[in-house]
C-alpha cells in the first residue's frame, strides 16, 4: 500500500503542502516524518507544524515582547475548540511582522500559512485532534509566559537549572506528550501506557537540551536568547550577556559541557521510551530512534569541542553519519538500540560501520 493511499481525510493539496513544509523547517523532524508510515506520518507532520508557528513567533527578535505575547495568546485561542477564534484573524494580526515574501524563510512561510495548517488539522479525525490540542496549547501558553517573564530584557535569559528544565518542558516536553497521546490511542496494557507517559517528557527534554547546548551562538546572535543558566555561567565568571565574548570562551565552554552532560542524564529514560512505543497507525520505532541517536552523536561532539557552540563554526554531526544512522535504522535488521547508542557515543557511526565492514 502506498504512503498516500492511507492518508487521513482532508484536502490532498493541503496535506502535500504540509509534508513539503516540514522538509524546509526541520531536517531532523523531516527525517522522522519520512520514516513514519501513514496515517501517523501526517498526524505528526501536521501536529509539528502547529507547534512550529508559535516557536517561530517566540524566537522572533524583531517583534516586541508585548506583541509576541499577544500573538501567542491569540494563537492559543485559535487552537481552543471552545473559543470563537479564527485562524484568518490570527493571520491578519501577524501580517505586519511577516518578512517580505522574497525574504521569507521556510519558518515564516509556515506562519504566513497558518490558516492552511489549521484547516488541515481540523480535517483530521476527532480522536487525533483531541490528542494533539492540549499539549500544543500548553506549549503556546508556556512560550507566552516566558516571553512575558523576560519582556524587559528583550530576549530570554534563563537563570537556573530548574528554569532551564521548565523552559525545555514547554518547548519540547509538551511535544513528547503530544506524540505519546497519538501513540497511546490504541489498545495498550496499563504498564506499557504508564512507561510511555513516565518517559515521554524526558525524551523531549533530551532533544531540547542538546539544542540548547549546541545552538548557543545562533540563539544569541539571531534571537537575543541565552538559555545557558545564569547561575552556571556565574560560577565560571561569565556574565550572561557576554557569553560569546572571546575572553570568556573557557568558562562558557565549561557551561556548554555541563549542559551537554545534563542532557546526557536523560538518555536512559529516552531509550526506555523508544523501547516501549507501539507500532500502530503507521508508527515506527526508527522514526524516533533516529533523532535519539543523532542526539547521542551531537552530545559526543559537544563534549569533545564545546567551544564550537560559541562561534559560527557550530556543533553538528556530518551528513555521512546522518546517512549511516538512517540507513541502519531503516534496514531490515538494525542493531539493538543500546548497542547503537554505545557505538555512536564512541565515534561517528559511519566510521564504526566502515571498520566493521
Amino acid at each position: 500500500m502506498s504512503r498516500h493511499a492511507a492518508r487521513p481525510p482532508g484536502d490532498r493539496a493541503d496535506l502535500d503542502w504540509c509534508h513539503e513544509a516540514v522538509q524546509g523547517v526541520s531536517r531532523t523532524f523531516a527525517l522522522t516524518v519520512d520514516v513514519l508510515d501513514e496515517p501517523m506520518a501526517s498526524y505528526i507532520c501536521i501536529g509539528y507544524l502547529l507547534c512550529r508557528v508559535p516557536d517561530t513567533i517566540e524566537d522572533a527578535d524583531h517583534i516586541p515582547p508585548a506583541d509576541q505575547a499577544r500573538l501567542l495568546r491569540e494563537y492559543d485561542r485559535v487552537l481552543d475548540p471552545d473559543a470563537d477564534a479564527d485562524a484568518d484573524d490570527f493571520r491578519a494580526s501577524v501580517d505586519e511582522w511577516l518578512p517580505d515574501p522574497d525574504e521569507r524563510s521556510e519558518d515564516w512561510t509556515v506562519v504566513a500559512s497558518t490558516p492552511r495548517v489549521v484547516r488541515t488539522f481540523e480535517a483530521l479525525p476527532a480522536d487525533v485532534r483531541a490528542a494533539v490540542t492540549p499539549p500544543a496549547r500548553e506549549l503556546v501558553q508556556g512560550m507566552a509566559m516566558f516571553v512575558e517573564r523576560y519582556a524587559d530584557e528583550g530576549g530570554l535569559r534563563i537563570q537556573s537549572r530548574e528554569e532551564l528544565e521548565e523552559y525545555c518542558y514547554y518547548a519540547a516536553g509538551t511535544v513528547g506528550n503530544l506524540v505519546t497521546n497519538l501513540l497511546a490511542r490504541g489498545d495498550l496494557s496499563d504498564g506499557r501506557r504508564a512507561r510511555l507517559y513516565d518517559t515521554a517528557e524526558e525524551f523531549g527534554l533530551l532533544l531540547q537540551l542538546v539544542n540548547v547546548a549546541k545552538d548557543v551562538y545562533d540563539d544569541y546572535t539571531e534571537e537575543d536568547n541565552v538559555y545557558l543558566p545564569a547561575e552556571w555561567l556565574a560560577a565560571e565568571g561569565v556574565p550572561q550577556d557576554e557569553v560569546l565574548a572571546p575572553e570568556h570562551e573557557s568558562g562558557a565552554a565549561a557551561v556548554v559541557r555541563r549542559t551537554a552532560r545534563h542532557a546526557r542524564s536523560f538518555l536512559d529514560d529516552a531509550q526506555t521510551y523508544l523501547e516501549t512505543v507501539p507500532t500502530t497507525d503507521g508508527n515506527t520505532v526508527a522514526a524516533w530512534a533516529i533523532p535519539f541517536l543523532l542526539a547521542v552523536g551531537t552530545l559526543r561532539e559537544l563534549l569533545a569541542r564545546p567551544e564550537d557552540a560559541l562561534s559560527s563554526t557550530g556543533v553538528k554531526i556530518s551528513r555521512q553519519e546522518v546517512f549511516a544512522v538512517v540507513t541502519e535504522m531503516t534496514g531490515a535488521s538494525s542493531g539493538s538500540l543500546a548497542d547503537l547508542r554505545e557505538d555512536i557515543a564512541g565515534q561517528p557511526y559511519h566510521r564504526t560501520r566502515g571498520s566493521a565492514d
